[in-house]
């Protein structure tokens, strides 16, 4: 990380850091996974099986451990994701004024964001609720996780801003840690409240999807369909809802009033 003449500091992020930070978070499967690969190994030095069956089951314990991180490496730390590439297909006004900024307590953006809008009223807010946001990777990710100066903790019921005054709302990897859809609507109604009738939500996600059930096995339960996040945005009052493929397992997600 360096200071930036303007007083700002911007992240650096090193080779493989999307990768790491998989591992790291996540640790407590892969640590299971290693455990039930070396019980299933002992077991076939001592049971009597089919070899074919074994080798069937390494073979899936093996994708399942090691595709995420590959999946990982190419979308994090080869495809452009953190250079902010996606950008320039999403219509945003590169002179936008007021930008919100929204994560649920791991921040890896808002420096990207000032660094690209230099000449904007950046506002960074973190939803992130210890007693509704439990997943242990989110918990681990917040203790490594760099502040933006001035970040706000806020419920995701109420963002501290006035009707209509923001250009530009940011939800980038994080909006899927509100795991209840009630919450995600009502989440969406103060994002639309807050929004200029000009301006946009940008969110992007991967998604509960068959590319993301190859990457990531079960774990792409933990992501939510297109179609939930289409209705969340409707319920909330948004008009117009469109997607633009990030690869094939990352979307972006240009909303608008």
């Amino acid at each position: 990380m360096e200071e930036r003449k303007n007083g700002t500091m911007e992240l650096e992020r090193k080779s493989f850091q999307g990768v790491f930070n998989i591992l790291s978070f996540n640790r407590h499967f892969y640590v299971l996974g290693l455990c039930a690969l070396a019980l299933l190994i002992i077991s076939h030095a001592t049971i009597e099986f089919s070899d074919q069956v074994f080798w069937i089951i390494v073979i899936a314990f093996l994708y399942g451990l090691i595709m995420p991180l590959i999946v990982s490496a190419y979308v994090y730390d080869f495809s452009g994701y953190y250079n902010f590439h996606w950008l320039k297909n999403s219509g945003i006004d590169p002179n936008a004024r007021s930008i919100v900024n929204i994560n649920a307590g791991f921040d890896e953006t808002s420096f990207i964001i000032k660094s690209n809008f230099p000449q904007s009223d950046l506002k960074v807010f973190d939803f992130y609720d210890p007693k509704r946001h439990t997943e242990p990777a989110i918990i681990r990710a917040r203790k490594v996780s760099l502040t933006y100066p001035n970040t706000v903790e806020i419920k995701t019921s109420i963002i501290p801003l006035e009707d209509n005054s923001v250009d530009i709302i940011f939800l980038l990897s994080a909006a899927h840690e509100i795991r209840n859809y009630k919450e995600k609507v009502v989440f969406l109604k103060e994002c639309y409240r807050i929004c200029k009738p000009s301006g946009k939500v940008v969110m992007i996600e991967h998604l509960r999807d068959f590319p993301n059930f190859l990457a990531f096995s079960i774990g792409f339960t933990h992501f939510f369909s297109r179609s939930t996040w289409k209705s969340a945005f409707i319920k909330a009052g948004f008009g117009t809802f469109d997607e633009t493929k990030f690869t094939p397992f990352m979307s972006v997600f240009n909303v608008e009033p």
